[in-house]
C-alpha cells in the first residue's frame, strides 16, 4: 500500500533507521504477554458475570448509556480509523480528523495503532493462506482442525511470538510523528478508556458505588464485548457467511454481527474490494461506519472517498450457486 502524502509529515534522513511506533518494537516481551492475558481474561470474566447480574439486579440507564457511547466511540475508531482509513486508505482525512480517529481507535484497547495496521495489512496480503496471522483455516478443513483454527483466529494468534514487522507493513504511519506518538501512548489511551466511565458515574451519582458500577459496565463489559465482536470478524466471518462477491479467500457476510461491528461483518465485499469505504453495499446492509464517513465528507473533514460504484460492484459479483457458505 502506498503512503498517503498527507500522512507522511516528517521523514527521517536517508539511511536513518525508522523509529519504533510501539514501546516494545516488533517483539512482545513477557510483561506485555502477561498484560495481554489480563486484558483478555478480566473483561471476559466481567462479560460472563454481566448476564446474571443484569438478570438479578438490572443495569442502570447511566451504566447502559456509558457502555453504549464508549462502545461505539471505540468501535467506529477501529472500523473507520484503524481499518478503512489507516489500513486501506478508503478516504483522505484532514489532520484533526486523522488524529481524532487514531485516538478513538486506541480507546478500543485493541493494541497500538501501528501494530494493528501492520497486522491487518499482512492479513490482506496472505488472507486465508500461509502467512495470514489469523486465518481460521490454519490447521486444515476437518471439523477438529476448524475448531482449533477458530480459536486461533479469535484469540490465540495474539500470543504468537512471530510479530508483523511494522517498518515493512506500516512505514507510512511510522514516519508520521503524530501517529507514532499516539501509537506509543497506547497505555495512556487505555487508561483514559477505562477511567472515563467510573469518573462520569461517580460524578453523576456522587457515590463510590456509582463509580464502581460504571467501571464494571462502561469499562470492563464494554471492552470485552467490543473485543469479541472485533475478533469475530477474524474468526466467524472467515468461516461462515454468504459470499456474493469474488475474493481469493473465504471471507463471508454475517448479517447478525452488522450492527455490533459497525458494518464490518459485510466482510466478503471488503475482501473483494478492500479500499471501498462502504462494506455493506447491498440493499438492507446496515453500515454505520460508511454513514459517518459520509457525514465527515459533507463536513469537509474527509475527501477523495472511495465510494462503491454499480459497475465496480457488478464486476465483483459471482454466480448465485456460489454465494452461500
Amino acid at each position: 500500500m502506498t503512503a498517503d502524502p498527507q500522512t507522511v509529515e516528517e521523514s527521517p534522513r536517508p539511511g536513518t533507521p525508522l523509529p519504533s511506533a510501539t514501546l516494545g518494537g516488533d517483539s512482545k516481551g513477557s510483561v506485555e504477554q502477561i498484560t495481554l492475558l489480563l486484558f483478555i481474561t478480566v473483561p471476559f470474566l466481567a462479560l460472563a458475570a454481566a448476564v446474571p447480574l443484569a438478570w438479578g439486579w438490572g443495569v442502570s440507564w447511566l451504566d447502559l448509556g456509558l457502555l453504549v457511547v464508549m462502545y461505539y466511540v471505540g468501535c467506529h475508531g477501529i472500523t473507520i480509523g484503524f481499518h478503512r482509513y489507516f489500513t486501506h486508505g478508503a478516504f483522505k482525512a484532514k489532520r484533526p480528523l486523522r488524529i481524532a480517529l487514531a485516538i478513538m481507535g486506541s480507546l478500543a484497547v485493541e493494541g497500538p495503532l501501528v501494530r494493528w495496521v501492520a497486522d491487518h495489512r499482512r492479513h490482506h496480503k496472505f488472507s486465508d493462506a500461509e502467512g495470514d496471522p489469523h486465518s481460521p483455516w490454519r490447521y486444515g478443513e476437518t471439523v477438529p482442525a476448524l475448531l482449533k483454527g477458530l480459536w486461533w483466529a479469535h484469540i490465540g494468534w495474539m500470543f504468537d511470538e512471530e510479530q508483523t514487522p511494522q517498518h515493512k507493513y506500516a512505514p507510512d504511519l511510522v514516519k508520521d510523528p503524530a501517529l507514532r506518538a499516539v501509537s506509543r501512548q497506547f497505555v495512556l489511551w487505555t487508561a483514559v478508556s477505562l477511567l472515563v466511565p467510573p469518573l462520569v458515574g461517580g460524578l453523576v451519582t456522587l457515590e463510590w458505588a456509582g463509580a464502581l458500577s460504571a467501571f464494571f459496565w462502561g469499562s470492563l463489559v464494554r471492552v470485552a464485548l467490543l473485543h469479541h465482536v472485533t475478533w469475530s470478524i477474524n474468526s466467524i466471518c472467515h468461516a461462515v457467511g454468504k459470499r456474493p462477491f469474488k475474493s481469493r479467500d473465504r471471507s463471508g457476510n454475517v448479517w447478525w454481527l452488522a450492527v455490533l461491528s459497525c458494518g464490518e461483518s459485510w466482510h466478503n465485499l471488503h475482501h473483494a474490494d478492500p479500499t471501498c469505504a462502504r462494506h455493506g453495499v447491498l440493499r438492507g446492509q446496515l453500515d454505520s461506519s460508511a454513514r459517518l464517513i459520509r457525514w465527515f465528507e459533507k463536513a469537509g473533514w474527509a475527501y477523495d472517498v472511495r465510494w462503491p460504484h454499480a459497475s465496480r460492484i457488478d464486476a465483483r459479483r459471482k454466480g448465485k450457486a456460489a454465494q452461500a457458505a
